[in-house]
């Protein structure tokens, strides 16, 4: 009997300080503030308008996840590349900020189910000379490094092994769109939607969209550590009724226009459901 005891004492006190550990989605509760990693340089979906408060389809996705989880939100602005360290190091509790969902950076966090798809298209400069897609082969091209687009540019620059075609990288959005005005770049590959915005806003005169780039659908998710099971089970169920509540299409033809068409399906077919 005096053997016993000890044992359930040890497994008594296992559970308990099993069971005392909170997950990050009870942390962010409890604090009651959820901190959004943001690209704010990737229009429409994260931006700054004219009093400089963070506006977009990613910062109402952000409040409308801080609303259902009853907490504060705090828009942390964040570079493309800063994405995924943001997340690893605290500094943000989840990103929503159109990350494409590759297999190399699920080794490193997690990925929820699609939130997001964007079709890729080639932006260039006028005065270039470039007419259609297959125009930009000996130009100076480049974009964001690690970006989804300018990886598939990357491929397309490498696979031509043409020593005279240039591909430069930069650090964000606003970097690679300077680059274009600079004349330093002639093309750039780019989501439809943030090409679309660019020339509307007259920021960089003389750009213009060429025709489809060779590249699938990017398909992006939010991030959150990979080991917070708890949160990214909360995050999908979020993004699963965002979608059936009409969120998602009326913050789609918010964000996107009425020109875009309908919001697209976030689906691939025979595998999300």
């Amino acid at each position: 009997m005096n053997r016993i005891i000890p044992l359930m004492a040890l497994a008594a006190a296992t559970i308990c300080g099993t069971g005392a550990h909170a997950d990050q989605l009870d942390d962010i509760i409890g604090a009651g503030k959820l901190r959004c990693a943001v690209e704010l340089d990737f229009p429409p979906n994260g931006s700054r308008d004219a009093n400089n408060n963070p506006i977009g389809f990613d910062v109402d996705y952000c409040n409308d996840l801080g609303k259902a989880l009853g907490v504060e939100v705090e828009i942390v602005d964040t570079p493309e590349n800063d994405r995924i360290p943001a997340v690893l190091s605290g500094r943000a509790d989840v990103a929503v900020a159109v990350a494409s969902d590759t297999l190399e950076r699920a080794k490193t966090v997690g990925f929820s189910i699609p939130y997001f798809v964007f079709k890729t298209i080639v932006l260039a400069r006028e005065e270039s000379g470039i007419k259609g897609p297959d125009d930009i082969k000996g130009h100076p091209v480049g974009g964001p490094a690690g970006a989804y687009e300018t990886l598939a540019l990357a491929e397309q620059v490498k696979a031509a092994n043409d020593p005279n075609w240039q591909l430069l990288t930069f650090q964000s959005q606003s970097d690679t769109f300077l680059a274009l005005g600079q004349k330093r770049l002639d093309a750039t590959y780019t989501t439809s939607t943030i090409a679309s915005a660019i020339i509307e806003s007259g920021k960089y005169p003389g750009l213009k969209v060429v025709g489809d780039a060779p590249v699938d659908a990017d398909y992006c998710a939010l991030i959150v550590k990979r080991q917070e099971q708890g949160l990214l089970n909360y995050v999908n169920l979020f993004l699963n009724r965002q979608v059936r509540s009409g969120r998602y299409a009326e913050l789609y033809k918010k964000w996107i226009g009425d020109d875009a068409g309908a919001a697209p399906d976030l689906t691939v077919p025979g595998v999300y459901r």
